[in-house]
């Protein structure tokens, strides 16, 4: 009866033996590909980033801070006349500083300064609005900065951009491989949005300092793992 006992136990270990090298010899390898994704976006910046200063000398601090703060006010009601909303004009700046002689030995006065940074919406507003604020006594102007509106939009475009490019990647480099790709596993962002401005010119009514907006490129870099067997 022992010899009998012995004899089954060994038959059960053979038998579960041979499945699990069935098992292990029909078992599909399973393969990843990683590659970079790139999309990007050409679009013309619509908005733009100014900004608007004073600086107004005089023989003491007060009236130097006095006179610049006359000035000032007028810069602002001046680019409010052109339409541009109270929102969009913020204070960038305010200083106050020595004025020595032309040698340096001497304190000769004060000067007073007062910058404002200006959003405009439209990007043909640009020029009138300089103007004005010249007109209005501005002795600094900076920029304009050309920005977009819609630049999270932008981007997530250029994101399933990327996509479709990491996906023609991947299957270029599966049937090179013999194999084919099943799903994505894993995305890295490198980044996030940066416009990038292009050389294309795109022309604006000549009102005002000529501003020329060009083009702009959203770009977006992913790097992608494709499952594939």
């Amino acid at each position: 009866m022992r010899r009998l006992a012995l004899i089954g136990v060994l038959l059960v270990a053979l038998v579960a033996g041979a499945g699990g090298a069935v098992g292990a010899s029909t078992a599909t390898a399973a393969h990843s590909i990683v590659v970079t994704g790139q999309g990007s976006v050409r679009t013309v910046p619509d908005r733009a980033q100014v900004s608007l200063g004073v600086s107004t000398d005089a023989k003491t601090a007060s009236a130097a801070l006095r006179a610049n703060n006359v000035e000032i006010a007028k810069v602002i009601a001046a680019v409010k006349a052109q339409g541009i909303a109270a929102a969009d004009i913020q204070t960038q700046q305010v200083s106050l500083s020595l004025r020595y002689s032309d040698n340096g030995s001497a304190v000769v006065g004060y000067t007073a300064s007062n910058t404002i940074s200006v959003v405009v919406r439209s990007l043909t507003k640009v020029g009138p609005v300089i103007d004005a604020a010249v007109e209005a006594g501005a002795n600094q102007v900076f920029g304009p900065n050309l920005v977009l509106s819609d630049q999270n939009a932008l981007y997530r475009h250029a994101l399933r951009v990327a996509i479709g490019n990491a996906r023609a990647k991947a299957q270029a480099i599966a049937r090179a491989s013999g194999l084919s790709i099943r799903r994505i596993t894993n995305v890295t962002e490198s980044g996030g949005p940066t416009p990038v401005p292009v050389d294309a010119k795109t022309a604006l009514p000549a009102t005002g300092p000529p501003i020329e907006p060009g083009t702009t490129l959203v770009q977006a870099i992913l790097t992608v793992t494709f499952s594939a067997a």
